[in-house]
């Protein structure tokens, strides 16, 4: 069952390289894009399934980097700087978040 599930995801990676590199002609933003996006599907299906709590922890930080560049490539693509300080607040608050959980997954208080 493990082969198949791993085997069933190459496929589904594979299938969006082609696409999303070869037979999509857009703009190469839109491709970057798109790939944060399909990243963003795989983080949280670990912060969903994870098998303990310090991978859903560390999913979630990974997940508060890829909104930051999607933040960042959406501030490329509309020309403003709005996104860049969405995705600085973002960072702050996801760096804050880490440590608290952290100290969560820890034992102990979060006035510790």
């Amino acid at each position: 069952m493990k082969i198949i599930r791993w085997l069933l995801g190459l496929m589904i990676i594979g299938l969006f390289i082609i696409f999303n590199f070869f037979i999509y002609q857009g703009p190469i933003l839109f491709k970057l894009i798109n790939v944060s996006l399909f990243c963003t599907l795989f983080v949280l299906f670990r912060v969903l399934f994870g098998p303990s709590p310090a991978d859903r922890i560390v999913a979630v930080d990974i997940l508060g980097i890829l909104i930051i560049g999607l933040l960042a490539l959406l501030g490329l693509h509309y020309k403003t700087d709005f996104y860049m300080d969405i995705a600085l607040i973002w960072a702050l608050l996801s760096f804050i978040a880490s440590l608290a959980f952290s100290k969560i997954l820890e034992g102990r208080s979060l006035d510790d």
